[in-house]
């Protein structure tokens, strides 16, 4: 449960057991999922009943230092569909770790294709230190016919600010292609000894996306260190968009939307790293409007989709 983990000494630590816990119930008493006429409004209650929900943040195959829940992809696309998931964008653990990104690519592609019931969508990986990484993402567009790329810098071993990475966003952006950043896999504090890896420093990117070509940006489980004038130099940067996997506190949401407007947040669980129920928690306990839910849960994805 990384994506509630806080130190047993903070306010939060009661919160964290309280989530765990609810998560794990949400499965038992089948709470209806959000794309369901269960969750049709009914008095305040908004609703994302119209066109399903879309998660933009999973992730295929095993995490090497420990066992996931449902890291078998058949399990996963279930959880999915329980829970009212009509698309999700899926990267790859095989990339991450894997100097062979072409193979982990091809593998993600096929598995999408072949156990994704339709549901799955694939963004291949491209790492810019690798030799011929250009091809790379010339195949994850042209071969793989995918509609974006999902880049690691961190555990790829680069910063922003290396010339490039300039020219990865110039090529993605010239393809028309969504790129995913994720800012961080793992908490710091659950992280193996043998892997220790910070965030991204994100305070590069605003000056990297003030170019023609700049793509759309999606920044995945960056809510642990992107805040203040980070944020908003981030957000006003151009198309950059924030998933809600790593939003956390009471009333996180809440919070998040008076700094940020409604159409630049997207819907991610980080699942199956995270518990896909406690990304669920969160749209339920803020006060959102029809308006936001729907924002939020599927029309801004539904948007950066059209234009890629």
């Amino acid at each position: 449960m990384a994506a509630l983990c806080r130190d047993a000494a903070t306010p939060d630590f009661t919160r964290r057991r309280f989530l765990k816990t609810a998560g794990a119930a949400a499965v038992v008493v089948n709470l209806a999922p959000l794309g369901t006429a269960a969750f049709a409004t009914t008095g305040d209650q908004p609703s994302v009943k119209r066109g399903g929900l879309i998660d933009t943040n999973v992730t295929l195959g095993c995490w090497p230092f420990r066992r996931l829940p449902l890291d078998h992809t058949p399990a996963l696309v279930a959880r999915l569909r329980q829970h009212g998931v009509t698309q999700a964008w899926a990267g790859s653990f095989d990339a991450v770790f894997q100097k062979d990104i072409a193979a982990a690519n091809a593998r993600l592609a096929t598995e999408c294709r072949e156990h994704g019931r339709g549901v799955l969508v694939a963004f291949g990986s491209v790492n810019p230190r690798l030799p011929n990484w250009e091809e790379e993402l010339r195949c994850c567009h042209e071969q793989h016919r995918l509609p974006g790329v999902r880049l690691h810098p961190n555990y790829n071993g680069y910063k922003l600010d290396e010339p490039a990475l300039a020219k990865l966003l110039s090529l993605a952006g010239e393809r028309g292609l969504i790129v995913q950043i994720a800012v961080s896999l793992e908490d710091e504090r659950m992280q193996s000894v043998l892997a220790r890896v910070p965030e991204v420093d994100l305070a590069p990117l605003p000056n990297l996306l003030k170019t023609a070509r700049a793509p759309q940006v999606v920044l995945l489980n960056g809510f642990r260190s992107v805040k203040g004038d980070l944020l908003k130099n981030l957000a006003g940067a151009g198309e950059v968009f924030f998933d809600i996997a790593t939003v956390e506190g009471v009333g996180g949401m809440a919070c998040l939307l008076q700094q940020i407007p409604a159409t630049r947040i997207l819907f991610g669980s980080h699942a199956p790293f995270f518990y896909f129920e406690s990304a669920r928690l969160k749209l339920k306990e803020s006060a959102l409007t029809n308006e936001q839910m729907r924002a939020i849960c599927v029309d801004n994805a539904r948007r950066l989709r059209l234009h890629s």
